[in-house]
């Protein structure tokens, strides 16, 4: 069995088995993402989205917390991710740091530039992320290699596996480009037959697979790299491209996962989506009851009616004039008992408020504080804040922050964007990288460092009062330096360890000449002094 039919196979299986969820998937996009609703139903260009509901409250809420997503763990106002090592971090120099944030600056610039198209992917895979708890979104070097582009992927088209650590390590997609622009893509390399149609039909779309899968189990040997690309014809069966890969293309952040499935939900519209039921038929209900209330039906008596019953503003009903009315109106509004409409409409503000509570609309902010509260008020209300939040920011600054920029700075790096490996600080010589991201949980968890200095200077100026000797328990310049790094200060901003070694040394000798130099005016002037006493004393007194 060659490599290709062996990965349209494998492929196929992997779609397969994930069909059910695609109608669950359909489900949750009717009701909190019509624009995504498409999994299982074709969309045609001009419908309609939304026409089933009747309410827009679970969109709203579901848009909401995905427009906060990117606004709070992305702001583009802000410096909102560094690049640490993941070994030696702590020791690390003051110009291996200058470095480091160099790097952060042009990566950042990269990630912006228009023609990456990183807003916009990140903005959809946020929606998807918020709405099924997932998202693809794959990181490569554009066309013509002098940039980084990102593109966010439909759920529908991609499926994935885990390996034996549960990472995600093979990844199928399907794609229908047009000739025109796989021919761009691989010039030269397209089927004779494709060929041939570029010049009739260029516009005219095909079914095109890609497969990024570990290279020691399914590259056959051939690629000395970890993971190897695909990218074959499905109808004509013919490989277009076969390239190693450094890194895993595919970012998938996942929310929320459960134990045999790779893959994940969103516990925001796993609560919902009852709710959003529920509010859709009270929302209908009472909107009939509205109507009703509003303009009741009405009860005629038959014959007595000449013509239709014209109730709208300006409308005659004509009447027979024989008609008896000692029998009755003719024409009388039917009796409604509209009591149920108030309960009703509360039933509806508690679903509002259950769905708002279920998409974390309600913990995405520190409410302000009603009063003027101490240190320890502030500190106890941000750790209740921290404990909130975790749930919705940790799984994101790990599963989609990072992958991310893990993979544009090692993209980056081969690539040459950061200049030459050897002009990079010694210390950064073969070591790892990390990302560390700002973010209100990361903020909130940051800035009690701060908090604990001021805390502890606050004890230490107290134990200084009962015993001077207490104030070198503390190493004032380590903490100080971390209390730095925490708030985030720049590191060209401060001097390296070495360079504050060598000024408290010239300092030192600074102090140790100016002594020098005043014990010896002191000498001197007890010397002038004792010469000039002496000078005083009458020379029979030296007899």
């Amino acid at each position: 069995m060659d490599a290709l039919e062996f990965h349209m196979q494998q492929g196929k299986k992997l779609f397969d088995s994930r069909a059910s969820l695609l109608s669950l998937w359909q489900e949750i996009a009717d009701n909190f993402y019509p624009e995504r609703a498409d999994f299982t139903t074709v969309r045609n260009i001009g419908e309609e989205f939304a026409d089933n509901l009747t309410t827009s409250y679970p969109i709203i809420a579901r848009r909401d917390l995905g427009n906060a997503l990117g606004s709070m763990l992305r702001p583009t106002s802000k410096e909102w991710f560094k690049i640490r090592t993941s070994a030696n971090w702590e020791t690390l120099g003051t110009e291996a740091r200058a470095w480091l944030e160099w790097a952060g600056s042009i990566q950042k610039r990269a990630m912006y530039n228009r023609r990456a198209q990183f807003t916009r992917a990140t903005k959809e895979a946020d929606h998807d992320f918020a709405t099924f708890g997932q998202a693809v979104i794959q990181t490569s070097l554009n066309r013509n290699a002098d940039g980084m582009l990102y593109r966010c992927w439909h759920l529908r088209d991609v499926a994935w596996r885990e390996n034996e650590e549960g990472i995600v390590d093979t990844v199928y997609r399907k794609w229908k480009p047009t000739i025109r622009d796989l021919d761009r893509l691989f010039p030269g390399k397209l089927h004779p037959s494709r060929k041939d149609k570029l010049e009739k039909e260029p516009m005219c779309e095909v079914d095109v697979w890609h497969c990024i899968v570990p290279s020691d189990l399914y590259g056959e040997g051939k690629s000395r790299t970890p993971f190897t690309s695909y990218y074959f014809d499905v109808d004509k069966k013919h490989v277009m491209e076969e390239v190693g890969l450094f890194t895993m293309e595919y970012t998938i952040p996942r929310w929320q996962t459960v134990s045999g499935s790779q893959y994940a939900y969103s516990p925001s519209t796993v609560a919902a989506l009852p709710d959003a039921r529920l509010i859709q038929a009270m929302t209908r209900v009472l909107l009939e009851a509205g109507e009703k209330a509003v303009m009741p039906p009405m009860l005629a008596v038959q014959e007595a009616i000449r013509g239709d019953v014209s109730i709208y503003a300006g409308g005659i009903t004509w009447v027979d004039a024989e008609y008896d009315e000692r029998l009755g109106e003719v024409l009388r509004p039917l009796t409604q008992d509209i009591k149920g409409i108030p309960l009703g409409l509360d039933m509806a503000r508690d679903t509002r408020a259950m769905i708002a509570e279920c998409f974390f609309l309600n913990k995405l902010a520190l409410p302000p504080p009603e009063r003027e509260m101490t240190a320890y008020e502030v500190g106890q209300r941000v750790q209740e804040y921290i404990r909130q939040a975790m749930p919705l920011f940790e799984p994101m600054e790990a599963e989609y922050n990072a992958p991310i920029c893990e993979n544009t700075f090692a993209i980056m790096l081969r690539a040459g964007a950061f200049g030459s490996p050897m002009d990079m600080p010694r210390e950064l010589h073969g070591v790892g990288y990390e990302f560390a991201f700002e973010s209100p949980l990361h903020d909130a968890t940051e800035r009690q460092k701060g908090q604990r200095f001021l805390e502890a200077k606050s004890m230490l100026a107290e134990a200084i009062s009962l015993d001077p000797s207490s104030a070198s328990l503390v190493d004032v310049k380590t903490a100080l330096r971390d209390v730095l790094q925490a708030i985030n200060v720049p590191a060209k901003w401060t001097r390296s360890e070495i360079v504050v070694a060598e000024m408290e040394q010239q300092q030192q000798q600074q102090q140790q000449a100016a002594m020098l130099l005043d014990q010896m005016q002191k000498g001197s002037d007890v010397a002038k002094t004792m010469a000039e006493a002496q000078s005083m004393v009458p020379a029979e007194a030296t007899i």
